[in-house]
């Protein structure tokens, strides 16, 4: 398959048709310096044959001319696509590290998700009441997600807490008074013991 059906740059397709045209220039001059001297038999070429020679070579050098400056232009974008492509190559690569920076982050995430969701949380250990429960009390929160509706039994558990709490403070409040109370009642006691027992003895003092 020939080499020029795998180019469509145009740049490069002008640089190989004006080399495939020098190319035919030079067989056509050397065909036309091989005739003339066939046909000259040894002798000297006549001048007619001397000026088609140099019109031939001054259009070979032409060509030729333009081919270099073909080539040249070539040349420079050839460096320049490389200068792009090499910019290119860094961004890509540059995109790749940061791609695989977020890989390596998001298996960091999810690690951290899948540990903080087996975590054996200590609200997980609460005797809270049951959710039907609840709910009944708290029929608003029917549609609430999983998380709010924990936290709002949490909540719940801890009002509880804090009023039985309250209560088993002024319960022992009341003991303490009832205590108190009684031993002022057996102190009573023993104090009007003792005065009876005065008054018997001075009543009987046998």
């Amino acid at each position: 398959m020939p080499v020029d059906t795998h180019i469509t740059d145009p740049a490069l397709t002008a640089v190989l048709e004006t080399s495939k045209a020098a190319r035919e220039q030079a067989l056509a001059l050397i065909d036309l310096v091989i005739q003339e001297k066939t046909a000259a038999g040894g002798e000297q070429l006549p001048v007619e044959a001397h000026a088609a020679i140099s019109r031939q070579q001054k259009l070979l050098n032409t060509n030729l001319a333009h081919l270099r400056g073909l080539h040249r232009a070539a040349h420079f974008r050839a460096r320049e696509t490389k200068g792009q492509t090499a910019e290119a190559r860094h961004e890509v690569d540059v995109l790749h590290l940061q791609l695989q920076n977020l890989y390596y982050e998001q298996r960091h995430l999810e690690g951290e998700i899948e540990n903080c969701e087996s975590f054996n949380h200590k609200y997980q250990e609460l005797p809270l009441i049951p959710v039907e429960e609840f709910l009944s009390f708290h029929p608003e929160l029917a549609d609430a997600d999983e998380n709010a509706l924990m936290v709002a039994r949490i909540n719940h558990e801890r009002t509880e807490r804090e009023a039985l709490e309250q209560q088993r403070l002024e319960l022992q409040k009341r003991k303490q008074k009832l205590i108190a109370d009684n031993k002022k009642r057996r102190d009573d006691l023993a104090s009007l013991d003792k005065d009876l027992e005065k008054f018997i003895d001075v009543r009987d003092p046998c």
